[in-house]
């Protein structure tokens, strides 16, 4: 039986200059992860990672608190979807994106344009094929038939959760089912997947009581 672990990145600094580079607190909380993994017994065959910086850092981060001595390896299907491209084709010319808040507003707003089906032509990656390349990227780990730690980010981690839970979601669920599953996600959360004779299923939804209370933040 396959199981991958779809480990959300920790904390971004979100309102900073580069928001690709892992806060104080998000170093902290993949340390914690990767630790708490290891108490669990879990050793896994492989550890990959999508290619911006913030996963890298990540997994590098949670191999440390673990103590394993995996090589993480890049593939670039658990890239996030690009979120800058989609926010700006909902963006009021005067919304102040350093304020959480408004930006939250903003990038809910986005997305529900970008995942209606409407608007295909405006994106370079339209949803229907960030859909298709979470489904590819999540069969690759499970075709390696061990436990896989795959590090991304919340939007794969919630399309994958959305084609899981409803396989035959109709075409203007998915983005509902998406959203709920995106704005809940903890930075350096865990999501379990397996596979089995029975097929692919979501074992698991953002486990994240290894962090404490001072360490647990959504963005």
């Amino acid at each position: 039986m396959a199981l991958v672990l779809l480990v959300r990145h920790g904390q971004a600094s979100f309102g900073a200059e580069d928001y690709d580079v892992l806060s104080e607190t998000g170093v902290e909380q993949s340390r914690r992860l990767g630790a708490a993994l290891a108490v669990q017994g879990l050793t896994p065959g492989a550890l990959v990672h999508g290619a911006m910086r913030r996963q890298r850092d990540t997994a590098a981060a949670l191999a440390e608190g673990a103590g394993w001595a995996l090589r993480p390896e890049l593939d670039r299907g658990w890239d996030e979807f690009d979120h800058v491209a989609v926010v700006s084709r909902g963006l009021a010319a005067d919304a102040d994106l350093t304020d959480r808040r408004t930006f939250q507003r903003v990038f809910e707003r986005a997305t529900a344009r970008w995942s209606d089906g409407a608007h295909d032509a405006d994106y370079d990656e339209p949803w229907p094929a960030f859909l298709g390349r979470v489904r590819e990227v999540l069969g690759r780990a499970l075709d390696r038939e061990a436990v896989t730690v795959a590090v991304t980010s919340g939007g794969p981690i919630a399309a994958a959760c959305a084609q899981l839970v409803d396989q035959d979601a109709a075409t203007d669920v998915l983005p509902r089912l998406w959203s709920s599953f995106n704005t809940v996600l903890a930075n350096a959360s865990v999501t379990r997947v397996v596979q089995g004779s029975t097929g692919r299923r979501l074992l698991s939804f953002n486990e994240h009581s290894h962090l404490p209370r001072t360490l647990l933040t959504y963005r």
